[in-house]
């Protein structure tokens, strides 16, 4: 009995000393599991209704129970001569501003575009900016603007009732797409943070009150009350792609970009994001725009893993026509009309074309061509869907499997530039549509890198006030009208001509390094 007892006790041992070794091992080689290593609790959603009347207390109340969760953000990058918009293209006219603040009279840096773009005078080694941000957890999890710690060197964060004590921190997540970014503090504060409550986004109606806080022009924990201008404002974020915001009219200018916009139970509805300023003003001018905040917590998890997947499957899609949509064989104007087709994309793969119509995605209706990029993106890469088209007016199904969104590669391919040919005139006007056409040549075809044997009628000249204008360009080469195939300048002709007046024609063009279709509305 002795000999069993002992026999026990050194097993037990030998068991004790096995996991406490195994525990060392683990955190010294950093193998703790990976989910405890990348999961974060998305904060809890209040879904009840708004209710109740306002009086005088409530927005006091509001901004000084939910301020302390409101952070302000400096960052440090390597100077460039010029940064991009992210949000509007960056253009000469472009009047969407990054809100990157700097204040009045600052002189080390010159501020372009509300401070979407900076120069630095030749002392200055580092580009700075700031911003605002929210505090979603105790353990310094912190939701900001991507643009606000995009290729930052350093970032500091500094809490409310401490300006004097800056805390380093790190991005954890970020995503170009949505301009959100998820940091999270490298050193703890004392005490416990406060943080975030989440409201439900999608109850925000036009007429709502809302309270931002944030940051502008170093005047830090500003608070600005508004109402919600509109709910589902679509904005163009890159080439065809669109982001749904909040606009509101509550006060925000450059240095509130990643601060909170909130209901009026001091809850997170949005983050502020961009606002559209004057040519003579940087400033508010009482449109500004919001992330909603279902939007952002439908991202956190993925941000937490320092990636956000898409799916992609390799087409540009335009609206079906308001007008004429009976020509394409649709009893009502639903759907998204394919405009190119990508070449050895998940599309191509599976034989979709341009001029079909996408109507059904994985077993559900497509209303309209946004409404299929928001399917689409949603999509886990590596799914195989069903896609239901109108081709020629015949419904048939094909299967996609989804490939994985590269957001730089696609904007990289829709910035190239068309090539256009400039050689000998000989041109004759498509009546009714203002376009100039003439023959396809062989070199002008491998010039413009068509695939050898491609036919077609070039586009010489577009009268800018045709009805082409906007359709077609100098340089396009149409390949079939109506479904007809031509071959020459003279069957293009043909072709648009037996279109009656106010009709439109359906186009294949060849532009650029691939098909695109359009439709065009006779005269």
């Amino acid at each position: 009995m002795s000999t069993r007892k002992t026999t026990l006790f050194y097993a037990l041992l030998i068991a004790v000393a096995s996991m406490a070794v195994g525990m060392v091992l683990a955190s010294r080689l950093d193998l703790a599991p990976q989910s405890a290593a990348q999961s974060i609790a998305v904060p809890s959603m209040n879904s009840a209704p708004l209710t109740g009347a306002l009086d005088a207390g409530t927005f006091r109340n509001i901004a000084k129970a939910q301020t302390p969760m409101v952070v302000s953000i400096r960052t440090e990058m390597n100077a460039r001569n010029e940064m991009t918009d992210f949000f509007g293209g960056g253009g000469p006219d472009d009047f969407f501003h990054r809100f990157f603040g700097q204040p009045p009279g600052q002189g080390d840096e010159d501020q372009k575009g509300g401070g979407g773009q900076r120069r630095r005078r030749q002392s200055e080694p580092k580009a700075r900016a700031e911003g605002s941000g929210f505090i979603i957890s105790k353990d310094g999890f912190i939701v900001t603007n991507n643009h606000v710690v995009e290729d930052a060197t350093k970032i500091q964060v500094s809490l409310f009732g401490d300006d004097e004590t800056q805390y380093n921190a790190k991005v954890i997540g970020h995503d170009q797409l949505t301009d959100t970014a998820l940091i999270q503090l490298v050193e703890k504060p004392k005490g416990v943070l406060p943080e975030a409550k989440f409201g439900d986004s999608s109850q925000m109606a036009p007429g709502d009150w809302v309270m931002a806080i944030g940051n502008p022009f170093q005047f830090q924990y500003t608070v600005t009350v508004g109402v919600v201008s509109a709910s589902q404002r679509s904005l163009r974020v890159t080439e065809g792609r669109n982001n749904d915001m909040l606009q509101t009219d509550a006060a925000i200018n450059p240095g509130n970009s990643g601060g909170p916009l909130l209901n009026v139970r001091g809850e997170v509805i949005g983050m502020n994001t961009m606002i559209i300023s004057g040519s003579r003003s940087e400033g508010n001018l009482g449109i500004g725009f919001a992330v909603p905040s279902n939007t952002i917590r439908d991202l956190l998890p993925q941000l937490r893993t320092g990636k956000v997947t898409r799916g992609r499957i390799g087409v540009s899609v335009t609206p079906v026509p308001r007008e004429d949509f009976q020509e394409f064989g649709l009893k009502s104007r639903v759907g998204a009309v394919v405009a190119t087709v990508a070449p050895g994309g998940a599309s191509a793969k599976a034989g979709l074309e341009p001029g079909d119509v996408i109507t059904e995605y994985n077993g559900r209706p497509v209303q309209g061509s946004d409404d299929l990029v928001k399917m689409v993106v949603a999509t886990k890469p590596g799914t195989t869907v069903p896609v239901k088209i109108i081709r020629n007016k015949q419904e048939k199904t094909l299967n996609v499997t989804v490939d994985e969104l590269d957001l730089a590669a696609e904007q990289g391919a829709n910035n190239r530039g068309n090539r256009n040919d400039n050689e000998q005139q000989d041109d004759e006007t498509g009546s009714g549509f203002g376009v100039s056409l003439r023959d396809l040549t062989p070199s002008i075809a491998r010039r413009l890198q068509m695939p050898n044997g491609r036919t077609g009628a070039l586009v010489s000249d577009v009268d800018p006030n045709g009805a082409a204008a906007g359709f077609l360009r100098q340089g396009d080469v149409i390949l079939a009208v109506n479904g007809h195939n031509v071959a020459t300048a003279a069957d293009a002709r043909a072709e648009l001509q037996k279109v009656p007046d106010g009709r439109i024609a359906r186009i294949l063009l060849w532009r650029g390094d691939g098909e695109v279709f359009v439709t065009v509305k006779k005269d």
